[in-house]
C-alpha cells in the first residue's frame, strides 16, 4: 500500500534528529516530520515533544523520490483560526500606511542629515571636557 498525499495515518517514531523525526508508517515505508511540523508552537528541542517509540498521527504532505514528508501539527483535528489576533487586525478604523518608495538619493540625503545632527549633538556634549579619569578640576 502506498501512502497518498493528504492522507492521515498513524505511525511509530523510529528515530529523532535535531531537525526532525523519522516515522515508520508500516509495510516498509517511513517518512520524516520536520521539526517545524511537530507542534503548533516553537519547538527548540524535539526531545521535549517526541520520544522514540511514540505512536503519532500524521498527515502526508508530499512524496518525492521515495521521501515522504509528514506533519503532526496538520494532522490534528483542531479547527484552524480564521484570522490572527494581532492588534493590527482588531483596529478596523485604521488603514495601513502607504509607504512611498524613496529614491536612493533621497534616502542618502536623509541619512546624511540625521548623521550630521547626531554628530553635532555628540560634539556639544563632549566639548570642553578633557580626557582622563576623575572629575572636573577648578
Amino acid at each position: 500500500m502506498t501512502v497518498e498525499v493528504g492522507a492521515k495515518t498513524e505511525g511509530k517514531v523510529t528515530g529523532i534528529t535535531n531537525f526532525g523525526a523519522f516515522v515508520d508508517l508500516g509495510e516498509g515505508q517511513s517518512g520524516m516530520v520536520h521539526i517545524s511540523e511537530v507542534a503548533d508552537g516553537y519547538v527548540k528541542d524535539i526531545h521535549d515533544v517526541l520520544s522514540i517509540g511514540d505512536t503519532v498521527k500524521v498527515l502526508v504532505l508530499g512524496d518525492k523520490d521515495n521521501k515522504i514528508a509528514l506533519s503532526i501539527k496538520q494532522a490534528s483535528d483542531k479547527p484552524k483560526p480564521k484570522y490572527h489576533s494581532h492588534r493590527q487586525h482588531d483596529r478596523n478604523d485604521r488603514k495601513p500606511k502607504q509607504h512611498k518608495p524613496e529614491s536612493f538619493d533621497d534616502m542618502m540625503s536623509g541619512f546624511m542629515k540625521e548623521s550630521e545632527e547626531r554628530l553635532s549633538t555628540i560634539k556639544k556634549n563632549t566639548e570642553g571636557k578633557r580626557g582622563g579619569r576623575g572629575g572636573r578640576r577648578s
